[in-house]
C-alpha cells in the first residue's frame, strides 16, 4: 500500500485574537474541517496543540495536523 500525506496548521483568525486577546480554536468549525477532509478519504495520523504568539501581544491556539490517505 502507498501513502500521501498533508500538513495542516488549524487556527482561529488574527482578529478574534486581536479583540479577544487569547483566540482559542472553535471546536464546530474544526470538526467540519475535519469531516470534510474525511469524506475525501484522509485520516488523522497525529495532532499536536500549540500556543502561537500574534503581534508579540496576543496568543493563538493552532493545531499541527497531519492526514494520510491510501494511493493507488
Amino acid at each position: 500500500m502507498k501513502y500521501e500525506y498533508k500538513t495542516i496548521i488549524y487556527k482561529e483568525g488574527l482578529i478574534s485574537s486581536v479583540l479577544l486577546g487569547d483566540s482559542k480554536v472553535n471546536p464546530e468549525r474544526m470538526t467540519d474541517m475535519l469531516n470534510e477532509f474525511g469524506r475525501q478519504g484522509w485520516r488523522v495520523v497525529t495532532m499536536e496543540r500549540e500556543s502561537r504568539r500574534s503581534l508579540l501581544i496576543f496568543n493563538r491556539e493552532a493545531f499541527l495536523i497531519v492526514l494520510e490517505r491510501q494511493i493507488g
